[in-house]
């Protein structure tokens, strides 16, 4: 097949289409900037917005199916910063899907789709959307899931995938800010730590491939959202402190009660509002209850409906990463 992967020059895009082009698809990328690393692997980079309809277009041409990872993620900016890329992004990946007479579209979601705020404890996909969010990332992620979902027809098969906290060899976001954190003394637990899932990057590659291979109109997961772990969950403080022994980092010490962490993040939202101020506030209230609450999944639907289960474990996970951070200068 020939495969439109939409930022395919980030961590977990990234190992998706590694994954696609070494079983021998072609793989084409959309990507706002150019990839040295994909051109050595020779997969095709067109260079455009998600927003921009004739990027997206462009890209899709001959393409057999479309995998949209592609998104703004964070925890802090305008809605007009998350809307773009992730709403009118996926209206756009849709759109030249039905354009082009493309049958599959497989959609990275997150689980902070259902996450309100409250804790999550082995819940499946029957768990609601909330009707309020504290950032504007899960409420546009939200709003695009749907209409992917919605918009799954006989001509168009779509499924949605909500892998959780990603991670492993590669990462550009979550080790990098985690590593930074922790040196300048910024990183602390929230309130008692409960259970949370992670998944580890190959997992999370594999889970979107394989989705993608069972896609089809009428099949299972036609039309159907899919929690993604590594199904072992961990108490937040433990899975940090081991993703910061892979760095040679010391366990958080510091520990912060879920109230101040809440008054901090809001009275921190406010004056980088009025203030105008460019960069993340070191706390707000969705980072805050990202921290304080439960949020693990049940998986069994992904092994029911397209046959994946997580071959890497977290403890073997976590050997690879360390390896590969001990090999980056």
């Amino acid at each position: 097949m020939q495969i439109l992967v939409t930022g395919a020059g980030g961590f977990l895009a990234g190992a998706i289409a590694r994954r696609l082009r070494d079983r021998g698809d072609t793989v084409v990328s959309l990507s706002r900037q150019r990839y040295p690393a994909l051109d050595a692997l020779g997969i095709r980079q067109v260079s455009g917005d998600l927003a921009d309809p004739a990027a997206v277009l462009a890209a899709a041409q001959g393409c057999d199916a479309v995998i949209h990872v592609a998104a703004k993620a964070g925890a802090w900016g305008s809605y007009a910063e998350y809307y773009q890329p992730n709403v009118l992004g996926t209206r756009n990946v849709l759109e030249a899907c039905k354009r082009l007479g493309i049958s599959k579209l497989v959609y990275t979601s997150t689980p902070s789709v259902a996450h309100g705020g409250g804790d999550l404890e082995g819940v499946d996909e029957s768990v609601p959307y909330p009707t309020h969010f504290h950032a504007h990332y899960p409420a546009t992620k939200a709003d695009a899931e749907q209409r992917v979902l919605a918009a799954n027809s006989p001509t168009l098969a779509t499924v949605a995938l909500r892998p959780h906290l990603i991670w492993g060899p590669g990462d550009n976001n979550l080790m990098p800010r985690l590593i930074q954190r922790a040196k300048s003394g910024r990183l602390a637990i929230v309130g008692t730590p409960k259970l949370i899932d992670t998944t580890y990057v190959d997992n999370a590659a594999e889970a979107h491939v394989m989705a993608l291979d069972a896609l089809r109109p009428g099949s299972a997961c036609a039309g159907k959202p899919y929690f993604i772990s590594n199904g072992e969950p961990l108490k937040m403080d433990d899975i940090l402190n081991k993703l910061l022994a892979c760095a040679n980092l010391p366990p958080i010490k510091k520990r912060v009660p879920l109230p101040v962490a809440w008054v901090a993040g809001a009275l921190m939202e406010a004056v980088w509002t009025v203030l105008r101020l460019q960069s993340e506030p070191p706390m707000t209230r969705f980072i805050a209850s990202q921290f304080a609450t439960a949020h693990w999944y049940r998986i069994d639907a992904a092994k029911r409906d397209f046959g994946w289960t997580p071959r890497v474990s977290i403890a073997d996970g976590l050997t690879r990463l360390k390896a590969a951070l001990a090999a980056t200068p």
